[in-house]
């Protein structure tokens, strides 16, 4: 496997958990500070830190250290990468689905469609001749 697909493997394995989405949506506003971003959490604060080092170890986060606080920023490189390999699938499944469509159509058009239950009341009933 390429490192190109072991980095779509980390984001989507960071990307997995609802709290390191939340994380990634606050970071899209801004830089924050570590204590602002784990404040809505209901968790300690050292069960946050290891969602904050695995954003960090695949690439999402990054932070800064100035004197006592901590700052995150979002890094969009790897969200880059992700869109770019959901949009190429993207592309792939409407062209195929696509062509399924066509091909059901064409069959539609090329089979006769069975007589109706209505059709075959209207008719008369044929007796056979017996000899």
């Amino acid at each position: 496997m390429t490192t190109a697909h072991h980095r779509l493997d980390d984001t989507f394995r960071a990307l997995a958990d609802p709290t390191r989405r939340a994380v990634v949506e606050a970071l899209g506003r801004g830089p924050a500070a570590v204590s602002d971003l784990a404040r809505p959490f209901s968790m300690a604060l050292p069960s946050f830190l290891q969602h904050l080092k695995l954003l960090e170890e695949c690439g999402l986060v990054e932070t800064e250290k100035q004197g006592r606080v901590r700052t995150c920023r979002l890094k969009p490189e790897p969200l880059a990468a992700l869109d770019h390999w959901l949009e190429a699938q993207r592309s792939l499944w409407t062209r195929r689905l696509d062509q399924l469509d066509a091909l059901l159509v064409t069959m539609a058009e090329d089979t006769p469609s069975p007589p109706s239950p209505q059709d075959q009341t209207d008719q008369p009933a044929v007796q056979k001749e017996t000899p």
